[in-house]
């Protein structure tokens, strides 16, 4: 191949990563991460730190953004660019731990292909089955990443699991939450697909 050839290659490989959202979508991604960060933040602040019912709300509003941005940007990678832009924010502004963010760009790319399999048998729910995976195997890497950190002492484990199953619930009431919102803003008209 000439040099030429493999320029030209290039460009269009670049061309179609760039091509694959508008800036538009990447603001909405850019809006609904810090939004979703932002209000968990506050409901942990407010509801008094790691009790149930901060817990539970936390995870519903987390969930119920998720399932409205995926439904407002329907893109390949969606879900894992969210998980990016989240991560960062959670690591430059919040100190977050920098351990769980394989868990959650494995569990994104799994929930990806998830939807994908789900959109192309023509199956219904595909954004609500994608989203609720990506959940539950983000609190199943959460939960490995715990005891990996815990090894020495597994009976601490025993106060980490009851904290990501009351999360998990508060995941799942968020899917309930989210295919109401959808509803709305379907009727509103704020979403189109």
């Amino acid at each position: 191949m000439t040099t030429m050839t493999l320029k030209r290659a290039r460009t269009s490989r670049l061309a179609d990563f760039c091509g694959r959202w508008s800036a538009r979508e990447l603001i909405i991604i850019g809006v609904f991460a810090a939004t979703a960060k932002v209000s968990t933040v506050l409901i942990a602040m407010v509801g008094g730190g790691m009790n149930p019912l901060s817990l539970l709300l936390k995870n519903m509003v987390f969930t119920t953004l998720l399932v409205a941005m995926l439904f407002k940007v329907c893109r390949p990678g969606t879900l894992c660019l969210f998980v990016i832009v989240s991560s960062v924010v959670n690591f430059l502004l919040l100190g977050g731990n920098l351990t769980l963010i394989p868990p959650m760009l494995l569990a994104a790319v799994i929930a990806e292909l998830l939807m994908r399999f789900i959109q192309k048998n023509n199956l219904p729910g595909a954004v609500y089955w994608g989203v609720g995976c990506f959940d539950l195997l983000c609190k199943f890497g959460s939960l490995g990443i715990s005891f990996l950190m815990m090894r020495e002492s597994p009976a601490m484990m025993a106060a980490v699991v009851p904290i990501v199953i009351i999360g998990y619930i508060g995941s799942l009431i968020g899917l309930w939450t989210g295919s109401k919102s959808i509803k709305e803003l379907r009727h509103a008209g704020l979403i189109r697909s």
